[in-house]
């Protein structure tokens, strides 16, 4: 089957009572991936298509005239089965308030999962999460953000303001509860304020958006236009809230995207809610709420909004867009965010989803619940194997080219790579005593080495080449392989070895092998899928031959004190991180037995409580027995496997 490459997918909720909100952001969204130059598409399930349809038309056609958000809206409208499964994404935008377990599988079975503002049972199983709305969520987020929302173009001046109600100058009060205000409390806040005009002398003039909505004339007539000191009047299209939102005085709404767009224009808001979660969200973000239903949206008519009100509002607002950072211009909207983002999210554990040599698959097929989330990051840690891995919105940032061993490096170890090259030459020494065991060389063999045979070795992200020294100093005949030219170049030239330039293992093919040791020291965790490299490896090493790499550990130290922590300072192309205890099964699956672990990295410094009497740089009495300690209970932070071809 011949799927099209690279697009984007979003699903909006469009049930009953979910109102239009998340309809408004979707063809938003659609509108605005496409000017970012990404393939997008906007999913309505067929069954649901029809009346989705009758019940926004008036918001469609309002959105089409003022706002362009459904320009070719209809031609990017998918609703059969068939159209999503003949098609790669990118990435699939779930925007369903509350997304349904069996839902979220199949979802999931086709792409990277983003929720925006999710609150289902499977908020903790989303690759990403975006709450563009502040949420009660037990489960964080990846961002909780609504600078993203898209923020009216126009915003009211810092000292915005009014100066006391007058005929000539009406405070002017804007009133939309969203495309589907099933409650009527639009209408109802407006019938308030009608009576209050009738009541006392009141100078105000009231817009009700309330698209969709039935106004018989009846209901009409109990809207007086004609008051005294009142103009009221009411659209039953949307109004461009980006456009005309700063001209207003007042907004009155419920907790969503209209009020956060209200506060950053810096128009006062007053909320009503249509359900106890949305007053429970008002409360928590900050706002003044009126409270719950009908009744609150009576109160209105108690209330007089005059100068010294709309001050208090306007503080309030002032305070919520601090707290949401939402004072500055808007530098990145969700249009702009999602058009620059490239997930990678990994179905399935990336060292258990691949075949094993006996040809068992071992994946899981489905998520995991998440471990931990950052910005740009979803930790999991897999049910079969024990191992944590990485799915990432964006590539990582860093890159290993010639700047990272020189001034990256030296900011780290006080020296270059180059001026390190003697130390590592000594831990690489250290190594080869446990990789000659395993090949069963004996020292008194060493001195005819060279004239019967010098087992080869080939290591995986080589550098400049210090194991390599180390390994031909130890009677080893030594290969690398590295991305990073420069390195390539000094092992070839200065160092007179065999290296390849290139990405492992698009370099040294079996016809290079097969070889007798194959080592990767801290290179391991940079691959995005371990288990093919573990694979390809096995094809590389003869018979009993040694299989040895350094990795970082989540069960040292620093990863039991906060294994969060530990998490948020991991490199960001770190994409799988082991502990000793989970080798045996990932080296049996592979085809490899585990002969050896060294636990290393031991700080005693990082021991909670303890480690802050623990001084490195004397390395006193109590730093020395935290130390044993470390080695006893194998604390270290990193370690290294030694295991044989089976």
């Amino acid at each position: 089957m011949n799927k099209d490459a690279g697009a984007v997918l979003i699903v909006p909720a469009t049930e009953n009572n979910r109102g239009g909100g998340h309809l408004t952001r979707a063809l938003f969204l659609l509108n605005a991936l496409d000017n970012e130059g990404r393939e997008t598409y906007l999913w309505i399930s067929e069954d649901q298509k029809d009346s989705v349809f009758h019940r926004f038309k008036s918001f469609f056609e309002a959105s089409e005239r003022s706002m362009g958000y459904t320009r070719g809206f209809h031609a990017r409208l998918l609703s059969r089965n068939e159209d999503l499964l003949n098609r790669t994404w990118d990435f699939i935008i779930l925007d369903r308030f509350r997304t349904p377990a069996e839902e979220f599988v199949f979802w999931s079975n086709l792409g990277p999962v983003i929720g925006i503002d999710e609150g289902g049972s499977c908020r903790n199983r989303f690759d990403f999460l975006v709450d563009l709305l502040p949420s009660l969520q037990s489960h964080e987020s990846n961002l909780n953000a609504p600078c993203l929302l898209p923020l009216p173009r126009k915003r009211r001046p810092l000292k915005g303001a009014v100066s006391s109600p007058s005929e000539t100058h009406p405070v002017r009060i804007l009133i939309s509860f969203g495309a589907e205000d099933s409650m009527g409390l639009g209408f109802l806040a407006a019938r308030a304020l009608a009576k209050a005009a009738r009541k006392k002398t009141v100078y105000q003039d009231v817009t009700l958006i309330s698209p969709g909505w039935d106004f018989s004339d009846r209901k009409q007539k109990q809207l007086p236009g004609v008051s005294g000191n009142s103009n009221f009047r009411v659209m039953d299209t949307l109004l461009n809230l980006r456009e005309h939102l700063a001209e207003y005085d007042l907004f009155i709404t419920h907790f969503g995207i209209g009020a956060f767009e209200a506060v950053y224009a810096r128009v006062p808001v007053l909320l009503i809610s249509p359900t106890s979660y949305h007053e429970k969200l008002s409360r928590n973000a900050g706002f003044f709420s009126l409270g719950l239903g009908a009744n609150a949206a009576g109160r209105l008519e108690s209330i007089s909004i005059h100068n010294d009100f709309l001050k208090k509002l306007g503080s309030r607002v002032a305070s919520i867009a601090r707290r949401y950072g939402l004072e500055g211009e808007q530098e990145e909207d969700l249009g702009s965010f999602f058009g620059g983002i490239a997930p990678h999210a990994p179905e399935d554990c990336p060292l258990c989803a691949e075949t094993t040599a006996s040809g068992e698959k071992t994946g899981s097929g489905n998520r995991p619940p998440v471990l931990a989330r950052f910005p740009e990051e979803t930790y999991r840690r897999c049910p079969h194997c024990g191992a944590i891995h990485l799915s990432r919105l964006k590539s990582p940032p860093i890159e290993y080219g010639t700047d990272y061993f020189f001034e990256v490096y030296k900011k780290q170890y006080g020296k270059t790579y180059l001026e390190d090259f003697p130390n590592l030459v000594k831990i690489g020494h250290k190594r080869l005593v446990h990789i000659r065991a395993l090949l069963g060389l004996k020292k008194k063999e060493e001195e005819n080495e060279v004239l019967l045979h010098r087992p080869t070795l080939l290591d995986i992200g080589c550098a400049y080449g210090p194991f390599l020294a180390a390994a031909a100093e130890c009677g080893f005949s030594p290969f690398g392989v590295d991305p990073v030219e420069d390195a390539i170049r000094y092992i070839n030239e200065e160092l007179g070895f065999h290296a390849w330039h290139g990405l492992f293992p698009t370099k040294a093919k079996a016809e290079d092998g097969p070889f007798d040791a194959i080592t990767l020291w801290y290179t391991i965790e940079h691959f995005r899928e371990p288990g093919k490299i573990l694979q390809h490896i096995h094809g590389l090493l003869k018979d009993g031959g040694v299989l040895a790499f350094s990795i970082p550990s989540f069960s040292g130290v620093s990863g039991r004190k906060n294994l969060r922590v530990f998490l948020k300072s991991s490199p960001s192309d770190h994409w799988t991180i082991w502990s000793p205890r989970i080798c045996r099964k990932i080296f049996s699956r592979y085809g490899y037995r585990l002969r050896k672990i060294i636990v290393t990295g031991h700080h005693p410094e990082r021991f909670p409580f303890f480690g802050h009497f623990a001084n490195p740089r004397r390395k006193g009495l109590f730093y020395r027995l935290l130390l044993v300690v470390s080695r006893v209970f194998r604390l270290g932070d990193t370690f290294e496997v030694y295991g044989v071809k089976s």
